[in-house]
This record gives structure tokens, sequence and C-alpha cells, in this order.
């Protein structure tokens, strides 16, 4: 059985305007082929609906029964056209963020927050990564945007400018260092470090770093989040490396000192990646154009 929603909307219509020529006139139709419409949702439901006379038309028992499921069935496919819609126009979906622990904990609370409350309907799911799992979580369609460092991850992926950060020196408020202004890593590298896990964009700066200077990188224990790190340097295990505001977050209740690096490569730039070859969905879109807006 095939029924046509048309037909129900004019059969909807019949019952509530009690004239066929009212419920054509609401529904912009011919009388006439508002009877048509009757008549073949009766052949395709097998019974009368309306008992017709010269003085219009009556509903059947079957018309009552059927009125409350047609306007049910009718409501579904409005609430359906609706949806639709909204996952066309990106105001509902679904948008899979994978992002590093600097743009997590620096950047991402506030804007995310924002966004979720100018786009209730659209689902964010995030999930935190080191920049080289970022860029193949995307890559292989595992995630729609990307939030890591700038680098080089490959031809399939295109990098949009997003922020700006800075690696600083964590040392404990009593340390030798903490009263520096700026100091050099080579200076740091004479205490033990605090450092994160091995596939890290910061692990590699300083492994990188120290290779440079021609100095050991003491490795006193490595670490897999800033919380952890900032408590070990507080317990005077070590000194760490860290963006300057997510060291903010720590400083005050664990009486940290931080301190500038005098060194280039202190200075970073956090990128957004996208799939080069494939169109954001119009919910990603929303959530990259809300990123890149002016913070």
């Amino acid at each position: 059985m095939k029924l046509d929603p048309i037909s129900l909307r004019v059969f909807v219509a019949v019952m509530e305007e009690a004239t066929i020529a009212a419920a054509a006139a609401r529904e912009h139709i011919a009388p006439s082929a508002a009877s048509r419409r009757l008549s073949e949702l009766e052949d395709a439901l097998g019974t009368p609906l309306f008992a017709r006379s010269n003085k219009g038309v009556a509903p059947t028992a079957a018309a009552q029964a059927l009125l409350h499921r047609a306007r049910g069935v009718l409501h579904e496919l409005d609430d359906i056209a609706l949806q639709m819609r909204d996952w066309g126009s990106g105001t509902r979906g679904q948008v899979r963020i994978t992002a590093n622990i600097s743009a997590i904990t620096q950047f991402l609370p506030a804007q995310l927050q924002s966004f979720l409350a100018a786009h209730p309907r659209v689902d964010v799911r995030l999930q935190e990564q080191v920049s080289t799992a970022i860029a193949r979580s995307v890559a292989e369609n595992a995630a729609d945007v990307g939030i890591l460092n700038d680098g080089r991850y490959g031809e399939r992926l295109r990098l949009l400018p997003w922020r700006e950060d800075e690696l600083v020196l964590l040392v404990p408020a009593g340390h030798a260092l903490a009263r520096q202004r700026s100091v050099r890593f080579a200076d740091a590298l004479a205490h033990d470090v605090v450092g994160v896990h091995p596939g890290s964009a910061i692990n590699k700066l300083l492994v990188r770093a120290a290779a440079e200077a021609g100095l050991p990188l003491s490795l006193r224990m490595q670490v897999t989040s800033y919380d952890a790190l900032c408590l070990m340097v507080a317990a005077g295990l070590g000194v760490g490396v860290l963006p300057r505001g997510s060291a903010a977050l720590y400083r005050g209740p664990l009486a940290l000192r931080t301190v500038a690096l005098a060194e280039p490569w202190a200075r970073r730039r956090l990128v957004l990646c996208v799939r080069e070859d494939q169109a954001l969905s119009p919910a990603a879109q929303r959530l990259v154009d809300h990123l890149r807006s002016p913070a």
C-alpha cells in the first residue's frame, strides 16, 4: 500500500474544515482535485471515509479512526523535513574534532562553549591526541577537524592558521632559575627535566634542542598530562616546559614560576586541519568558521 502524504493532508483538512471546498482552499488546490484525492485515498485503504450527499460529506467511523494517525504521520514527515533542513544548513549535526593538549587547555573550552551556546543541536565530539595522530585521524576520516602544531603532515590535509602560543620554563617558586626574566634552554639542561610523553611535539622539541646544544637531556620522568607535569615540578622533581597559557592554570595554587625561554622555537603556531579532497559537512564548516573568527 502506498499512501500519498498530500492526500493525507487533504483528508485532515477536510476533517478540520468540514467541507471539501474549504479544505481545497486551505491546501491551495481545486475542489475537484481534493475530491479526487479523497477517492484515491479511500481506494488505497479499501474503506469509505466519507458519506457523500447533496448536503456535502460526512466522515465515517473509519475517518475518525484515521484522523489521529494521519495527523501523527504528517507531523513526523514535517519533523523529518525540518531536521533535514537543519542538517543541510549546519544548525544540526555531529562534528568529530581531535586536538592536542595545548589547544584544549588554552583555547578550546571558551570557543566550544560559545559555539554550542549558539548551536545547541550540533553534537561536538572532542578527543585529545598528539599532533601526528591528529593528522592521521583527519586524513583517514576518523575525525572531521584537527587542531595541531604547524608542520608538514602530507598532501591529503589542508592547514588553516589558527592561534599562536609560547612555551615557557616551569620551575618551583624557590628554584635557582625562578628569578630570571628569561633563560636559554641550555641553562635549564643543567637540571633534571620532567617531560611529557615521547610522541608529543614538546618532547621532540626538547630532544632536538638538547642535541643542537650538545648537552644531555636528563628526563627524570615523563608524564602524559600538563597537570601531572605541574605536580611533579611543584614537588621539586625537575623543571618542565609547557605553553604559557596552560601553565597559568596551575601556577598560583602550586607555587610555581614561569620563565620565558629565549629560543626561537618557543613561539609556536597552532593550525586547524581538514581533509584536502573532501568538503566539510555544514555543521563542521560552521565550527571551523567559529574557531577561526576573531577571539
